[in-house]
């Protein structure tokens, strides 16, 4: 009698997993929910509380100079999500389990990525919502929205192949949830909150070559049709390495973890 050995399909394996990622949030919401209201409270305070004080910084309309620096809290409280979704499935062996089945063995992390991008849009959209109904007014073109929910995506992208990382690194849960705190704090140290040049020097050394400075910068340009200048590529470049860094480290650590 022939035995035939099943192959796995990554595409197919990976929309599986996807499905997996999107019953999982279903069932425990308060993360997603967390994560897609705590930016918009964020958005609230500092137009609301600090907006006034802040004036100054923004040139203008402090809620346009805010929202687009603000959209970018979505990829950074992404990668808690993502880490921590990682770090469970991994401290409870279902990553082991996937390992003997025949399936594409990137799939699983795939599908994680491509959960925290639809995660992401919802966020966004949401957060877009609330700005416009509280004054925000952008000047963009149906071309430059796509473009700066391109880049969105990109940076969530990114982030979370970096999340991956820090979550299979992560020995649990609660770990994994602290493991992304640079990351969480380095939108509201760049210019999202406040023109870099208004920092101390130090801060505003560190301000300007952090890569959410030329994200901020290039997502505001598209949005408020502001200078963007090399910002665009620099943000691109920086998009680009830390998926391509954040991609190979997760695949290292997942084989890793087969040993």
């Amino acid at each position: 009698m022939t035995t035939r050995t099943i192959q796995p399909h990554p595409f197919a394996d990976t929309m599986t997993m996807l499905r997996r990622n999107i019953i999982h949030a279903k069932r425990y919401p308060s993360m997603t929910f967390s994560i897609v209201i705590m930016p918009i409270v964020l958005l609230l305070v500092f137009n609301y509380v600090f907006g006034g004080a802040l004036e100054k910084s923004s040139g203008g309309n402090y809620i346009d100079y805010l929202a687009p620096g603000m959209m970018l809290l979505l990829p950074a409280y992404m990668t808690v999500s993502v880490a921590v979704s990682i770090a469970t499935d991994a401290s409870k062996g279902i990553v082991n389990r996937f390992r003997v089945m025949s399936i594409s063995q990137s799939s699983m992390l795939t599908g994680h990525v491509l959960g925290a991008l639809l995660q992401a849009v919802g966020g966004i959209l949401a957060m877009t919502a609330v700005a416009l109904l509280i004054g925000f007014r952008p000047d963009a073109n149906a071309v430059e929205w796509v473009a700066a929910l391109g880049l969105l995506m990109l940076v969530t992208f990114a982030f979370s192949w970096f999340a991956i990382a820090l979550g299979l690194l992560s020995p649990n849960a609660e770990s994994a949830s602290n493991a992304p705190f640079p990351i969480v704090m380095m939108p509201f140290l760049g210019s999202g909150l406040v023109a870099t040049d208004t920092m101390p020097i130090g801060l505003r050394q560190f301000a300007e070559y952090q890569p959410f400075t030329p994200i901020t910068e290039t997502l505001r340009g598209l949005l408020m049709g502001t200078e963007i200048g090399v910002n665009g590529w620099v943000s691109l470049g920086w998009c680009a390495v830390i998926a391509g860094g954040g991609f190979l480290w997760s695949k290292r650590l997942s084989a890793g973890r087969a040993d």
